[in-house]
């Protein structure tokens, strides 16, 4: 989809509402459960969801969550609650269940891994608690990953916010998300709000993980669907190819299908 002026926001917006509503019936669900972060992808989700007219779950799941994030996450539910009255809501604080597992398990020697491996863990507690709801409520996990993050530089963690059943808004960049967010009036703490995946406990962004903004990262999957390298440019630009370069070449295992060994037919 385009990134110019021309973002054609309502007919997007009518399109993914229409997609939404199409594949509920089909598969024969009762509507969608979304985790609600106080981050707008997890808004926009929530929103384009609600308006399909069927039950929409929005679930905070807090684990040692920063109170700016509860915060604008009630706040988005509270709106979204007022205007559509298919749109419920849950909360599970987590942040126990948490303590509990992490109290259990052994730790790495070196303290990055252990702490990557826990904000992972983070995010697959979240997992499973959005599918407990969908399971119990006959709905599909929607998820809120955008195109960047899921096809780009998989910024996202496997079998936790990567694990879901439908995708909504995957083909949509974050300045895409941002417009449609926008035009369906989102909030706005939550528009302005810098992106982070709060799964540190701590305020670092999406910009200090990646090492680049969205904007910036945005243009290097452009230039690398041109067919550009990072030898063809210097400076900011040869750094931003670079690091999406390494991300998405790192992160492929989260992006292709899981590889099966398949067994020659003479040894079977």
């Amino acid at each position: 989809m385009s990134t110019d002026t021309n973002f054609k926001a309502e007919a997007i917006n009518e399109h993914i509402v229409n997609w939404l509503r199409t594949y509920a019936d089909n598969a024969k669900v009762k509507g969608f459960v979304v985790g609600i972060s106080g981050g707008i992808d997890s808004a926009l989700t929530s929103s384009l969801c609600a308006q399909t007219g069927l039950p929409t779950l929005c679930v905070e799941m807090p684990i040692h969550q920063a109170e700016s994030h509860v915060s604008r996450a009630k706040e988005h539910i509270k709106l979204l609650k007022e205007r559509f009255s298919n749109v419920s809501s849950a909360e599970a604080n987590l942040t126990t269940v948490f303590e509990d597992f992490k109290n259990m398990m052994p730790q790495a020697e070196n303290q990055h891994t252990t702490d990557l491996t826990l904000a992972n863990t983070r995010a697959r507690l979240r997992m499973t608690t959005l599918y407990y709801f969908a399971g119990i409520n006959n709905a599909l996990v929607a998820g809120t990953g955008n195109k960047v993050e899921d096809f780009g530089v998989g910024f996202y963690t496997k079998y936790g916010d990567g694990g879901v059943d439908l995708s909504p808004i995957a083909d949509l960049t974050k300045t895409e998300v941002r417009k449609l967010a926008r035009h369906l009036d989102v909030h706005d703490a939550i528009l302005v709000a810098k992106p982070t995946d709060g799964l540190f406990g701590d305020d670092r962004s999406d910009e200090d993980q990646l090492g680049a903004s969205y904007e910036e990262l945005e243009w290097a999957m452009d230039q690398v669907k041109a067919g550009k390298t990072k030898n063809d440019f210097t400076g900011r630009e040869n750094e931003i190819l670079t690091i999406y370069t390494r991300l998405n070449t790192v992160n492929q295992h989260k992006m292709q299908p899981i590889p099966v060994c398949e067994i020659p037919l003479n040894l079977k």
